[in-house]
């Protein structure tokens, strides 16, 4: 599986691209982290600490905001996954480039990159950021039937997002959503056929979060 995700993945090719100097201050970088843990990849998520003023517990990959002394996106995300989950970056083969997008209810570009890891490191979260952290077979996102739709309410209209709620070896469960889901399904439907049909908000209904 994860030799045809590699193989797939070169029609994202690897960009160390800078922001553009007005966006500068609008741009942050994650890194979708793929563990080689034999037949099955996984992938090294977390989720934030709970005492945040935004976002508070819910699910991300490892990454942040641009940094003026970064040299490029790609380190921005290499630099916060060191920071936040202390993944030391010696040991990330960064392989692709993902589309960037921007999440909701931020005024923010994201760029998504993809790094290959040898084997299962040794993780530790700052607990200024991080909840826990935790893996997922790739596998698991390919089963339709897992998936539900988590509903937000806002100015009195349902917005619906997709999510797919997941419980670890230590009964812990984490429920994946927003921007975090799409990256990983966008990237199995272009990478493994996946066929991922998922009904997510419309545009306007994404901005009326964005404006919250």
């Amino acid at each position: 599986m994860l030799e045809t995700i590699v193989k797939n993945l070169e029609k994202f090719p690897l960009s160390r691209a800078q922001p553009e100097d007005h966006q500068s201050l609008l741009s942050a970088a994650v890194l979708v982290a793929l563990v080689d843990n034999g037949e099955i990849p996984e992938i090294i998520l977390t989720q934030r600490a709970h005492h945040l003023n935004s976002h508070a517990g819910e699910v991300a990959f490892p990454g942040g905001m641009w940094d003026a002394e970064d040299t490029d996106l790609l380190q921005t995300a290499l630099r916060e996954a060191k920071e936040e989950i202390d993944l030391d970056p010696a040991v990330v083969d960064v392989i692709a480039t993902l589309p960037s997008a921007t999440p909701r209810r931020r005024n923010l570009r994201v760029t998504p990159f993809v790094g290959l890891l040898a084997d299962s490191p040794a993780l530790v979260g700052d607990p200024s950021e991080i909840g826990s952290i935790f893996t997922v077979p790739i596998d698991y996102f390919l089963d339709i039937d897992r998936y539900s739709y988590h509903d937000l309410t806002y100015k009195g209209e349902l917005i619906s997002f997709p999510c797919l709620r997941y419980r670890d070896g230590q009964n812990c469960e984490y429920q994946i959503w927003g921007f975090t889901l799409r990256v990983i399904t966008d990237m199995l439907n272009e990478t493994l056929d996946a066929k991922l049909d998922l009904d997510y908000p419309s545009h306007q209904q994404i901005q009326l979060l964005r404006n919250k």
